[in-house]
Parts: structure tokens; sequence; C-alpha cells
């Protein structure tokens, strides 16, 4: 079975926290890494920067739900959309190392850009400007739409909105 027959995506649960935290570590471990500390003092660090995530993700997006990744039943990742009247915001999308550049993150913008083009909205997330993945999402129709600080926005609009316009 291909990655693209088996890629789906479930609704994660509160289960699946340490899960999330795992992905989220992986994101960062490099960097922090890098700092000489000990591998506890990089768990504690880690932890407290990913429950400071969730706890700003849930204040500005209260009303978002987190889905798991899945390929051939193994969660490899987890995504985070809130849906707006008139856009989806991408909050957050991450991949185990393993999992990362095999088209999998390709796959599921696509599969946002296709449920966004059903609805007729549009697709807004923020990026490091450091980040690799900004390429990716310039090279799936993604424009940017502004700077503030270390992020950029980027925006995709369907084409089904563009002719309503």
């Amino acid at each position: 079975m291909s990655i693209e027959q088996s890629l789906r995506t479930v609704v994660a649960t509160t289960e699946q926290e340490n899960f999330r935290f795992q992905v989220y570590a992986s994101t960062r471990q490099e960097e922090v890494a890098a700092w000489g500390w000990e591998v506890t003092q990089q768990e504690a660090f880690l932890r407290m920067q990913f429950e400071m995530q969730q706890k700003s993700y849930q204040l500005q997006y209260p009303d978002a739900n987190y889905q798991l990744i899945i390929v051939d039943e193994e969660p490899i990742g987890h995504m985070l959309l809130a849906h707006r009247d008139d856009k989806i915001i991408l909050v957050d999308l991450a991949l185990l190392p393993s999992s990362r550049g095999h088209g999998i993150g390709s796959r599921i913008i696509r599969q946002l850009q296709s449920q966004a083009e059903q609805l007729a909205k549009t697709i807004r997330l923020h990026v490091l400007i450091t980040n690799e993945a900004r390429y990716l999402y310039e090279r799936l129709g993604f424009q940017a739409i502004g700077e503030n600080g270390l992020h950029m926005e980027m925006e995709w609009k369907s084409e089904r909105l563009s002719l309503l316009e």
C-alpha cells in the first residue's frame, strides 16, 4: 500500500498529548541540543515550551482541533486547524523526523487545499522565516502577505474564491 493510500488524519484526543509533545520536541531537538545542556535540562525546557505553546494555541484558537497524521496505522505527526467563516488557519503542522522529506507534508497540504477549494476559503499560516517548510508552502501556491519579526504570514487562495471576487 502506498503512502497516499494509507495517509489519513484522525481527531487527536488528550491521551495522545505525549505523542504530540514527542513531535514538537523533534522539531526543536537539534536547536536545543546545540546549547550544550544536559538531556534532562533539554527535556524540561522542551516540555515547558510545549505547554506554553498549547496554552497559547488554546487562547488564540479555542475552537481549533488537533488531528493526528496517520500512515499505515502509525501516528507520524500532527496538525492543528482553526476554521473561520472565510478561511482555514493552519496553526501547526509537524511530522516526526523519519517522516519528513517523503511528500507527506505536501499531500496533507494538498488535501487541505482541496477542502478549502470546496468551501471557497483561503488558508492562512505563520511560519518562521528560517523554517525550510516555507519553501514547501511557496511550491504549493502560498504567497507571503506579511512579516512579523521572525515569522512570515502566508496565504493560499482557492481558485473558486478568486472567481467570486
